[in-house]
């Protein structure tokens, strides 16, 4: 039971940083941004590539982090800027061109095999029955801190003050004098770094490959959704409730029903409890379990 616990937030450290910088970001620019989990995909390259030059890995994985935000923004401004004046819908069409092209940019530069990290053999770390590598402990609780000290800006800081007023009511937080496009570009440029950081550490695993953003896809909108689109800690709640039911449908016997010991869902099925809880999302809680606060936003 403790291993399905810690598997569990394993995984929702996967999906937590990318969820959340998808929902705060979609707090003010009101598009769900396809190309947003591509980010991760390139954030995941870019710590490789660093750690690869002889970078320490959390200093790879930082300054890969703050490359990607710097991407992030850059494209938010050449390009999803300019969409939006003609719609939302059109923004989110052109998030999908972008998503193929950055797939076609880094396919053509990296190729098509996983490049995984070459870490140092450590020996795992035992929690009760259970046990994760170093690398994964590490991992959830540089999640843990990130969530925790946003947490903390949004609700205790001007700056969070500031966000939560944008999202709630763009025109009269214009006409209380807050800078919107300021405001708007360091929040496109925070929640590309959390992807570029999400990826990254998600590579340190699995490996950096073209297919990173396309696996994410699903759980990562399936999670924005479930916890209501435009709510960032209802995202993290989400991620964590994709995670458990992903663990969930990989961890059940059904050998007893089928006459033999041992009968598991191959990981494949992954995707297929990702796909049940986001219909289940939309049929039941549409606006997301949070629904309250996303009308209000």
């Amino acid at each position: 039971m403790l291993q399905f616990f810690i598997d569990t937030l394993m995984r929702t450290s996967d999906l937590a940083l990318v969820a959340l910088g998808l929902s705060m970001l979609y707090g003010l620019v009101k598009f769900p941004n396809i190309a947003h989990v591509q980010y991760a995909m390139v954030g995941a390259f870019l710590a490789y590539w660093l750690y690869g030059l002889g970078l320490p890995l959390a200093l790879a994985l930082v300054v890969g982090a703050g490359l990607t935000g710097l991407i992030t923004l850059l494209v938010q401004l050449l390009v999803f800027d300019r969409l939006l004046q003609s719609g939302p819908s059109i923004a989110m069409i052109g998030s999908l061109a972008v998503s193929m092209l950055l797939v076609a940019i880094v396919l053509g530069v990296a190729g098509s095999f996983p490049h995984m990290f070459v870490l140092p053999n450590m020996e795992p770390v035992l929690i009760g029955d259970a046990r994760l590598s170093r690398a994964q402990l590490w991992m959830v609780l540089t999640t843990a801190v990130l969530l925790v000290v946003f947490l903390v800006l949004l609700f205790y800081t001007q700056a969070g003050r500031a966000m939560r007023a944008l999202a709630s009511n763009r025109a009269l937080a214009d006409a209380s004098g807050l800078n919107a496009s300021r405001i708007t570009n360091v929040v496109t440029l925070l929640s590309g770094a959390l992807a570029g950081l999400g990826g990254g550490m998600l590579a340190i695993s699995g490996g950096a490959h073209v297919n990173l953003g396309h696996d994410m896809l699903l759980p990562v909108f399936a999670a924005a959704i479930l916890g209501g689109l435009g709510n960032p800690i209802g995202a993290v709640a989400g991620a964590f409730l994709i995670a458990l039911a992903e663990t969930t449908v990989t961890n059940i016997n059904f050998g007893p029903m089928l006459g033999e010991s041992l009968v598991f869902l191959p990981a494949s099925y992954i995707g297929a409890a990702a796909f049940l809880i986001l219909l289940l999302a939309l049929l039941f809680k549409p606006y997301g379990l949070f629904d309250k606060e996303v009308r209000r936003v």
